[in-house]
């Protein structure tokens, strides 16, 4: 039986992946949190692997506050490539595959057409250099590695991008949403969905992916939809701006192919209004 590391359990997507796993049932999974596993620490993340036979590393585990790592590029480097360098070699020396998420946040925005994994790198802002350093390590370190480049992650989990306009629509607050970036949307859940049947058609096709929901769309068309599905909400006070400012640089189009995830590791792709949906339906906002 194939047993499975899942790093940052307490995380979005970690949550989604335990959800996911239901599905699995002749997999083990083992789910930690930051508190139990601290991937930053080197010496703890050997000794957990030395006493567990794994085979397969999810790292889910990530600092993903875009704005705050501009004033806190240490502690973003410290997490999103240190960590993921300890990680990797310490899945290198086990034969255990690691399976990593990354982010569109690895270009500059420049391009005008879906974003292939072939094409040159270029953050503009903390998160994506940390995030593409911690690529660089795991690409140098061990063979058996998928990477996966995401866009726009949201859930009914945590705090995000659809919460945040639900909350502030529910509490009558006006919105006010950027139109300047240009990207897609994704399920954390069918993120989550995408890993997992990776693991279990045990597929060695190693390498970088790009993994998102169909579909692109600006923060405002995103805020525009959620409002829509949501019934009570469909009236919000809602605006669009192309001037809003941001304390990290984004890039103006980060639209991802995922030709090569769905051909190589036959992978199924819904679009982003559609995976909204059943999103919105289970999305509990506590005011």
């Amino acid at each position: 039986m194939k047993k499975i590391l899942v790093t940052g359990a307490n995380g979005q997507l970690g949550k989604c992946i335990k959800d996911a796993a239901a599905g699995y049932p002749d997999l083990e999974f083992v789910f930690v949190s930051k508190e139990e596993l601290d991937i930053e620490k080197a010496g703890s993340v050997a000794e957990y692997f030395r006493k567990n036979n794994f085979s397969h590393c999810i790292n889910t585990a990530a600092y993903t506050k875009v704005e705050q790592a501009e004033s806190e590029e240490e502690k973003a480097f410290a997490i999103n490539a240190e960590a993921v360098k300890n990680l990797a070699s310490t899945c290198n020396e086990n034969d255990v595959v690691l399976l990593h998420v990354s982010t569109d946040y690895v270009f500059d925005g420049k391009k005008k057409t879906p974003y292939l994994e072939t094409d040159p790198t270029n953050p503009i802002n903390v998160y994506g250099a940390s995030k593409l350093k911690g690529e660089h390590y795991i690409q140098k370190i061990t063979e058996k590695h998928f990477i996966l480049r995401t866009s726009w992650l949201y859930s009914q989990y945590g705090h995000n991008f659809l919460k945040t306009i639900l909350k502030h629509a529910e509490a009558g607050k006006p919105l006010t949403i950027t139109t300047e970036q240009t990207g897609t949307p994704t399920n954390a859940n069918d993120l989550a969905k995408a890993l997992l049947q990776i693991i279990a058609q045990d597929s060695k096709e190693y390498g970088v992916y790009h993994y998102s929901n169909g579909g692109e769309t600006t923060w405002f068309g995103f805020a525009e939809e959620i409002l829509k599905q949501s019934e009570k909400l469909k009236d919000a006070n809602l605006a669009k701006t192309n001037h809003y400012r941001t304390f990290a640089a984004r890039p103006e189009y980060s639209v991802l192919d995922n030709a090569k995830a769905l051909n190589n590791l036959n992978i199924k792709q819904i679009d982003w209004q559609e995976s909204l949906e059943s999103v919105i339906k289970k999305t509990v906002i506590n005011l």
